[in-house]
């Protein structure tokens, strides 16, 4: 499992999401994660606040970062570790997390899926790939309509609004 005990996977990271205005916060190691829904090394969010560690795993500092972007304005404004949202929306954050992995020097999807897979996420066609590749659809289409992807399936740059 991809962790972001890599000063370039960091810098690269950091590059990744400043646009969305989400501030990286790095926590020493051993030290419990402030805003972790899923503690141990997870990442957390408070309001626009991304906290992590070096054994940090990729995927959660990517997932937690997607929930920030495809929430609500309000929701980012009270945003204390549990992101909440609905089924479609969840969906909307693997599929953009996903995204990112490809756009991050040296990782690519393949790695962010079987990362996923290994974390233990589920999906009804029983793995991340299959789900992206024959399934996400609608997470496609959702981050479109909120204009967090264009319509071309290029990143925005653009939290929802």
């Amino acid at each position: 499992m991809l962790t972001l005990d890599e000063p370039d996977l960091r810098v690269a990271l950091l590059s990744l999401l400043s646009p969305y205005g989400l501030q990286l916060e790095w926590i020493t190691a051993a030290t419990p994660i402030p805003g972790s829904y899923w503690g141990e090394s997870e990442a957390g969010l408070i309001g626009d606040r991304l906290y992590l560690r070096q054994d940090t795993p990729l995927h959660s500092a990517l997932h937690e970062a997607a929930h920030f972007v495809c929430m609500t304005a309000s929701r980012r404004a009270t945003l204390e570790r549990d992101a909440g949202g609905d089924h479609t929306e969840e969906n909307a954050v693997c599929y953009l997390q996903i995204l990112w992995g490809e756009e991050l020097p040296g990782v690519g999807r393949e790695a962010i899926l079987a990362d996923m897979d290994e974390w233990g996420y589920s999906f009804r066609l029983g793995s991340a790939a299959r789900w992206f590749d024959e399934d996400a659809s609608d997470a496609r289409q959702w981050l479109q309509r909120e204009s967090i992807l264009r319509k071309d399936g290029t990143l925005s740059g653009r939290c929802r609004a």
